[in-house]
């Protein structure tokens, strides 16, 4: 069945080809896209599926060779390719599992000093460096939302906007509890501290995602308290928003502007209203499974920074790395990449 699926797929993709070239659908540049999109959706699925057809041929020849000779470099060339078979099948079947409907988004990252004040407050700040060097990499734009500054370093709260193709695929894993066990700049007797922040991960909402009545809201303006220079703190910028249904509250004073923190405040929280809204439609229908990899639960330990046994371990996959000085650098590929794996296993196994 799966295999007349990835049939059916293939004789698409060689028909988006051809699309691709006619000067009808190249002159239509909405239809353009479109096919374009599904065009490269598919790519990766038929490459795949290319490679399973070669390799299926040539161990039918090898098979066929077995029958009239027992020579032992063909049964361990046989062996080979079924070996590799198998997992090309579970590339397939991984392929084949449905989009997250989010996956193309930008997302909200929302960043909060727990457990260790001051020391807590720093490790924001060097997750928010962590996140921002690893974005670069990636070629993804990090906007500024807001910020709340602590006097020793770091940061109490920031939130800020990561910008490009797959920034919600690959942060998506990053919602949980982060603790750091390192000894601070400031302790005199070298005594390891345990800090901890929370952090989540929204996909940024789109206005067409749901509709925010203005009767909901409750909107005040106020003279800005943070940085910015002296026109900040002059006229009332700063603008707090008040999601009247469910409590919801959204500050934002960075920008001098008013009109710009209030735009920046109405995107995080029609995010945080999509993420809700998504969460309570699952539970109600019954179909809300919290997979042990993309739990988006706050509340959850996900990773351990250890400063002295320069030691990063994600708890949810149970896996350790040694090299914590360029993780918090911003080479998070290793580990994105086994949760991604790791969550597509689950789904599998799921069913």
């Amino acid at each position: 069945m799966m295999l007349a699926k990835l049939a059916k797929i293939a004789l698409e993709f060689k028909k988006l080809e051809t699309q691709m070239s006619d000067p009808v659908i190249i002159a239509d540049q909405k239809r353009y896209k479109q096919t374009g999109q599904r065009y490269q959706e598919l790519k990766p699925i038929v490459q795949l599926y290319e490679q399973y057809q070669a390799l299926a041929g040539d161990l039918n020849s090898a098979l066929e060779l077995q029958q009239e000779s027992a020579d032992p470099e063909l049964a361990a060339e046989v062996d080979q390719l079924q070996t590799k078979q198998a997992a090309l099948l579970d590339q397939l079947k991984i392929a084949l599992l449905p989009p997250d409907p989010y996956a193309g988004r930008n997302v909200i990252v929302e960043l909060r000093a727990g457990a260790g004040g001051d020391e807590a407050a720093i490790f924001v700040g060097d997750l928010y460096r962590m996140y921002s060097k690893y974005s670069e990499a990636k070629d993804w734009q990090i906007e500024l939302i807001s910020s709340s500054a602590s006097d020793a370093g770091g940061f109490k709260e920031i939130i800020f906007a990561v910008k490009g193709e797959g920034a919600f695929a690959d942060l998506q894993y990053e919602s949980g509890v982060h603790r750091v066990q390192r000894v601070p700049k400031t302790e005199s007797q070298d005594r390891i501290h345990t800090s901890t922040i929370t952090c989540a991960i929204l996909p940024e909402a789109e206005e067409v995602d749901l509709v925010i009545k203005d009767e909901d809201l409750r909107i005040d303006v106020f003279r800005s308290g943070g940085h910015g220079g002296q026109s900040v703190n002059t006229t009332d910028s700063a603008v707090r928003i008040t999601h009247l249904r469910t409590g919801m509250v959204v500050s934002c004073q960075d920008e001098k502007s008013q009109l710009k923190n209030k735009q920046k405040a109405m995107k995080v929280l029609r995010s945080r209203l999509l993420l809700a809204e998504e969460e309570r439609a699952a539970k109600t229908a019954g179909a809300l499974r919290r997979s042990q990899i993309k739990t988006g639960d706050r509340s959850e330990k996900i990773r351990t920074y250890n400063y002295p046994q320069n030691r990063v371990t994600d708890h949810r996959i149970k896996k350790s790395w040694n090299n914590l000085a360029e993780i918090i650098e911003g080479h998070l590929e290793p580990v994105i990449e086994e949760l991604k794996l790791a969550h597509q296993m689950e789904r599998l196994a799921a069913g």
